[in-house]
C-alpha cells in the first residue's frame, strides 16, 4: 500500500491548491498528533480534538485571520511552503512529506518559531526553534541536464545498474512516472552493459530503494518481473530513451497545470461467502494523479481531482485495514475447514486402498494355493529339523540359486513373527501381461494353510470396510460440525469487524477516566505529561481539581458540564480515584484526598519559579475528603444508538430522598432506614410530630465535642471524639470535610428544659403546641399508616437526644441533591414546618457556583453540551430491545458501578493486570443475563484496552468466581 507522496504527486497537488490562494484562515485544529486542519473561510466537517494542542495554539496565534498568499514547492523536493500574510508580517508553514514527515512554522525570515519534530541532520544542520530553516538544502532541478547530455550520463553509469535508477535522480518526478514512460517505450528492465551477466540479480537491489517496500514492488512490477533483464543498447535504444524522457518532462509540465484527475488503484482480493460462492474485495494500493501504464490491468476508481482521490484513499485506510484483517481471519477459518475435509478424505482413501490390497492378496493366495502351501511346508520342515535361522536363510538362498520355483517365490523370512513374504502373481495372466504387471509381496503366516491365510486377508478386508463405514459416518458428523463452527466463526468475524468500524474512540479514553454515579465525567493523568495536559487544556473555570498528598497520585479533574454544584458523592468517588492511581494501591495504605476549585491551581510557585512538568501549586484552603477504601471496579459501558438514548436518561443522576434506588441503598443501615421512613411519613401526612426526650438518655457527657461522619453513598455513620469546639467554629461554605459536630450547647439547654418538664409529667406522650393538643392526638394517630406506630415509638427512643440543628444537618448530608429538607422538631414549644425553618439551616457544603454558564465554555473549543451528549449516550444498564453499537471498558471506584449490569470488584492483590482483564471478560460472557449482542461486543474488546486502566496488581472479586475459574 502506498504511504508516501512522490515528487510528481506534490507537483499536481500544489498546482491544484492554487485555487485557495487569497483565502483567509478562519481557524486551525488538530485532528490527531500527526494531522492538522486549516479551515479557510468555511465550516469543516472533519472530526477534531476536544481541545487544541500546543502546536495548534501557536499556529492560531500567528496565522488566524491571515490571508494565504502563496503555495509553492521548494525546488523539486517533497517540501511544500504555505505563506500566510506578506512582507514583514508573513509567516511560512513548511510541510515536509518525506521520512517521518514534519511541520515547521517560521517567520518572514524563515526563522523557526515552532517545529513539530525537532532533529539534527549531520553535524551542522539543526531543525529547532530559533534556528533558520535551511532552505538551500532542498533539491533543485539540474539546469545542465538536457536530452543531449543523456548519452554522457549513461556512459558514466556503473555497469549492471538499472536504467530507471539512472533516470530518477535527474528527472525528479518519482518512480511511477519513470516506470510509465519506460513501459510505453519497451525499455523496462534494461541494465547497463559490461558485467551484465554477473549482475543480472544486482539491479534489483538498488531498485528497492526507489520503491516503498518489497510487497509494493511486487505488485507494481508483476509484469516486469516475469520478463528477462535485457542489456541496454547504446546505439538502438538511445533514441527511444530520449523519446521516453521527453514524454516524462511533458507529464511534469501537464501536472503543473492543476487539471490532473485522481485515480485509486485497486487489487482484487477473493472474499469467500456462504454456499461456496466468492466475492471480490477491492483493496486500495495506490493513489495517482495519472493512470500510468503499469496499472492498466488493475481495477481503478477515477475522481474529478487528485486531492479528492487522496482524501478518499486516506479516509478509507483504517476501514481497509479492518477489512483486510477480517478477510485474513475468514481465510484462516476456511483453511481450517479445508484441512479437516482433506484429512477425512485422505483417511477414507487410505481405508479403501487397504481393502483393495487385502482383497488382492487373498485372491493371489487362492490362485497360487499349491505354491503357497509348498513354501509353508518347506520352511516348516527346515524348522522341524532344528536348523538355526541363519542356516535356514542359507538353505533358501542355495535353493534360489539352483532355480527352485518354491524357493524363488520367497522374498523374505520373518521367522521372529513366524511369517514369510512371498512374491505372487496372477497365474492366469499371459506372459506378456505378466511382464507389465507389478509383482505383489504377500505376508503368509506359517501356522496357517494357504486357504486359512486367504481367509485372514478377507477378514482384514471386511474389518477395513466396517471401519470405513464408521469413518464415513463419523466424518459426516465431524464435517457438519466443522462447517457449522466455520460459519459461526465467519459470522463472528464479520460482526466484530462491523463493531470495530463503528467503534469511536472518545477523547477522554487516553486518560484514566470514569463517569460518576451522578453523571459527571472524571479524568485523571497517567503520568506527569498527562497531568500537565489535563490541567492546562481540559480543566475549565467550573471544574474541580482533586488530588492526594501521596507519591504518584494522579491529577484528577471533574468536568462540570451542568453548571450546578458538584455533589459530595462525586467528590468522594474522584478522591478514591486519585488515591487508587498512586503508590497507595501497591502499598495497601489508605490516605485522604482533597479537592479545590480550578482557580486555586497554579503553575507558578510563590517564589515565581516555574514548577516541573505535572507539578502544580495549590493556593488557598484544601478541602479534604473522608478516607475511603482502595476498592475499584471493572465494568462495561455500552454506546447506544441515538434513538435509544432517551430510554436511559436519568440512570446516573443526583439522587434525592425521593428516589427509590437511593432509598433502597440505605436499607441495611438502621439509622438511615428510620430517617427515610420518617421523612416519607411526613411527606404523606404533611404533619410534623414533636417527640419529647426522656431523662434516661445518653447525653455523651464523656465526649462533649464529637464528630459524626456520614458516608451518604453507603449510609455508614462513624462517631469519634473531636477536640474542636463546634460553637467556636461553625460550618461554612469554606469547610469541606463532610463532618458533623456532636451535642451542642443548644442541645444541652434543651436537655435541661426537658428534665424540668419531666418533673411535671409522669409519663411521656406526644404533645402539640396549642391548647387542644390532647384532642388532636387521635387525629394524628388516625393518619399514621398501619404498622407505622411501632416505628414511631422506636424513633422516639432512638432519636430522643437529637435536636433541630443536628437533625437538619444529618438530613442535609443524606440528601445529596439539595432538595427540600424535612426535619423532626424535638422541641416541645411550637412545631415548625420545613419552609419556615429554612433560614436557620446551615449552608450546604458545596463548590461555589460560577456566575453564569458562559464561564464554562470560555477558552474551550468544545461546548459544554458535547460532553453531556456523549455521557448520555453511554449506559451501564442495557435493557431488552436496546440497539448497542459497541462496548467500552471502564475502571472506576466500585461505588460508581453499583447499578451496572457487568462489574467485578478490584482490590490490591498479586494478580497481573492482563490475566485479571481476561478473567473479567470470561466472567461477563458467562453471565446468564448476557445476550448474544452483548457477547459479540465483548469479543470485540481487546484485553490490553481492558487492562490498561487497572491500577496495578489486583485481586478480582465476583459472585461464584471459583466456579468460573474451574
Amino acid at each position: 500500500m502506498k504511504t508516501r507522496f512522490s515528487t510528481y504527486d506534490i507537483i499536481c497537488g500544489v498546482a491544484e491548491l492554487q485555487k485557495l490562494v487569497g483565502w483567509r484562515v478562519n481557524q486551525i485544529y488538530d485532528i490527531d498528533n500527526k494531522t492538522y486542519l486549516f479551515r479557510l473561510q468555511g465550516n469543516g466537517a472533519w472530526p477534531k480534538n476536544v481541545a487544541p494542542s500546543g502546536f495548534s495554539m501557536k499556529l492560531r496565534k500567528h496565522l488566524k485571520n491571515k490571508r494565504l498568499e502563496k503555495i509553492s514547492q521548494l525546488g523539486v523536493d517533497r517540501i511544500v511552503d504555505f505563506q500566510f500574510g506578506s512582507g514583514d508580517a508573513a509567516y511560512h508553514v513548511l510541510l515536509e512529506l518525506y521520512d517521518r514527515g514534519n511541520l515547521i512554522l517560521t517567520d518572514f525570515e524563515l526563522t523557526t518559531l515552532y517545529i513539530l519534530r525537532p532533529h539534527t541532520e549531520g553535524e551542522n544542520i539543526r531543525f529547532a526553534v530559533r534556528e533558520k530553516y535551511p532552505i538551500e538544502r532542498a533539491k533543485h532541478q539540474d539546469d545542465e541536464f538536457s536530452l543531449d547530455h543523456l548519452a554522457d550520463l549513461l556512459e558514466k553509469a556503473p555497469p549492471g545498474v538499472h536504467l530507471r535508477q539512472i533516470l530518477m535522480p535527474v528527472l525528479n518526478c518519482g518512480p511511477a512516472v519513470v516506470e510509465h514512460v519506460l513501459l510505453l517505450h519497451d525499455l523496462e528492465n534494461r541494465v547497463m552493459p559490461q558485467g551484465t551477466t554477473s549482475n543480472v540479480d544486482g539491479p534489483e537491489q538498488p531498485l528497492k530503494k526507489a520503491q516503498n517496500s518489497k510487497k509494493q514492488r511486487k505488485e507494481r512490477n508483476l509484469q516486469n518481473a516475469k520478463s528477462e533483464v535485457k542489456v541496454f543498447d547504446m546505439v538502438n535504444d538511445l533514441p527511444t530513451l530520449k523519446m521516453a524522457v521527453k514524454r516524462a518532462l511533458n507529464l511534469i509540465k501537464d501536472g503543473n497545470n492543476g487539471e490532473s484527475k485522481g485515480y485509486i488503484i485497486h487489487v482484487k482480493e477473493e472474499k469467500p461467502i456462504e454456499d461456496g460462492k466468492i466475492e471480490y474485495f477491492l483493496r486500495n494500493i495506490e493513489f495517482q494523479p495519472f493512470l500510468f501504464a503499469q496499472f492498466k490491468d488493475n481495477e481503478f476508481s477515477m475522481f474529478e481531482s487528485f486531492l479528492e482521490a487522496v482524501d478518499e484513499f486516506y479516509s478509507t485506510q483504517e476501514s481497509q485495514k479492518i477489512d483486510m484483517k477480517t478477510l485474513q481471519q475468514e481465510r484462516e477459518a476456511l483453511k481450517k475447514l479445508s484441512n479437516v475435509k482433506k484429512d477425512h478424505a485422505k483417511r477414507l482413501e487410505e481405508l479403501t486402498k487397504v481393502q483393495d490390497d487385502d482383497k488382492k492378496k487373498a485372491e493371489l493366495i487362492t490362485s497360487n494355493q499349491s505354491l503357497v502351501d509348498n513354501a509353508i511346508r518347506a520352511v516348516q520342515s527346515a524348522i522341524a529339523s532344528q536348523l538355526t535361522w541363519p542356516d535356514i536363510h542359507e538353505l533358501v538362498k542355495e535353493a534360489q540359486t539352483n532355480g527352485d520355483v518354491v524357493a524363488s517365490s520367497i522374498k523374505q523370512l520373518k521367522l521372529e513373527i513366524n511369517h514369510i513374504s512371498l512374491i505372487l502373481s496372477d497365474p492366469y495372466v499371459s506372459q506378456n501381461e505378466k511382464d507389465c504387471e507389478d509383482l505383489t509381496v504377500v505376508d503368509v503366516d506359517l501356522a496357517l494353510s494357504a486357504w486359512a491365510n486367504a481367509r485372514r486377508y478377507y477378514d482384514l478386508k471386511r474389518s477395513a470396510a466396517q471401519k470405513e463405514q464408521k469413518t464415513v459416518d463419523a466424518s459426516q458428523k465431524a464435517l457438519k460440525s466443522a462447517e457449522r463452527k466455520t460459519q459461526q466463526t465467519l459470522k463472528e468475524v464479520r460482526t466484530i469487524s462491523n463493531i470495530v468500524k463503528a467503534r469511536k474512540v472518545f477523547w477522554f479514553e487516553k486518560f484514566y477516566w470514569f463517569i460518576s454515579s451522578e453523571n459527571f465525567l472524571v479524568i485523571g493523568g497517567r503520568d506527569a505529561q498527562q497531568n500537565e495536559l489535563i490541567v492546562k487544556r481540559y480543566m475549565r473555570p467550573k471544574d474541580i481539581y482533586v488530588h492526594a498528598e501521596i507519591q504518584g497520585a494522579s491529577s484528577v479533574v471533574i468536568r462540570n458540564t451542568t453548571g450546578e454544584d458538584i455533589p459530595p458523592k462525586t467528590l468522594v468517588e474522584a478522591g478514591s480515584m486519585a488515591i487508587s492511581y498512586s503508590v497507595a494501591w501497591d502499598a495497601k495504605v489508605v490516605t485522604n484526598s482533597y479537592w479545590v476549585t480550578s482557580d486555586q491551581v497554579s503553575k507558578t510557585a510563590p517564589t515565581g519559579e516555574y514548577l516541573a512538568t505535572g507539578s502544580f501549586m495549590i493556593r488557598g484552603k484544601k478541602n479534604f475528603l473522608p478516607s475511603c477504601h482502595l476498592t475499584m471496579g471493572l465494568s462495561l459501558l455500552f454506546k447506544l444508538e441515538e434513538s435509544f438514548v432517551a430510554r436511559h436518561l436519568g440512570e446516573r443522576k443526583v439522587r434525592s430522598i425521593d428516589d427509590a434506588p437511593f432509598e433502597n441503598s440505605f436499607k441495611q443501615n438502621d439509622l438511615t432506614d428510620m430517617l427515610l421512613n420518617e421523612v416519607n411519613e411526613d411527606l404523606e401526612t404533611q404533619q410534623v410530630v414533636s417527640i419529647p426526650e426522656e431523662d434516661h438518655r445518653n447525653d455523651n457527657s464523656d465526649f462533649p465535642n464529637t464528630e459524626v461522619k456520614i458516608e451518604h453513598d453507603t449510609g455508614r455513620i462513624t462517631v469519634k471524639p473531636n477536640s474542636l469546639n463546634v460553637e467556636d467554629k461553625p460550618i461554612t461554605d469554606e469547610e469541606t470535610s463532610i463532618i458533623l459536630a456532636g451535642p451542642s450547647r443548644k442541645k444541652q439547654q434543651n436537655a435541661k428544659k426537658n428534665k424540668e418538664n419531666k418533673a411535671r409529667s409522669s409519663h411521656p406522650e406526644i404533645k402539640l403546641s396549642d391548647k387542644g393538643s390532647l384532642d388532636a392526638e387521635p387525629s394524628i394517630s388516625s393518619q399514621v399508616k398501619r404498622g407505622q406506630k411501632g416505628k414511631i415509638k422506636k424513633m422516639k427512643s432512638k432519636y430522643k437526644d437529637q435536636d433541630d440543628e443536628e437533625r437538619e444537618i444529618r438530613m442535609m448530608i443524606l440528601n445529596s441533591s439539595g432538595k427540600g429538607k424535612v426535619c423532626i422538631n424535638t422541641s416541645k414549644d411550637v412545631a415548625k414546618s420545613v419552609s419556615a425553618n429554612e433560614e436557620e439551616k446551615p449552608k450546604k457544603i458545596v463548590v461555589p457556583n460560577p456566575k453564569n454558564q458562559m464561564e464554562l465554555d470560555e477558552n474551550d473549543d468544545m461546548p459544554a453540551g458535547v460532553d453531556m451528549d456523549i455521557l448520555n449516550s453511554l449506559t451501564g444498564q442495557p435493557i431488552e430491545g436496546d440497539e448497542l453499537l459497541f462496548a467500552i471498558p471502564v475502571v472506576a471506584p466500585y461505588q460508581a458501578l453499583q447499578h451496572y449490569k457487568f462489574k467485578v470488584k478490584l482490590t490490591p492483590g498479586t494478580g497481573k493486570r492482563g490475566k485479571a482483564a481476561k478473567l473479567a471478560l470470561n466472567i461477563f460472557a458467562k453471565e446468564k443475563t448476557c445476550n448474544n449482542r452483548e457477547r459479540d461486543l465483548l469479543k470485540s474488546i481487546k484485553e490490553e484496552s481492558l487492562a490498561r486502566n487497572i491500577p496495578g496488581k489486583v485481586k478480582i472479586s465476583a459472585p461464584q468466581l471459583q466456579k468460573l475459574k474451574k
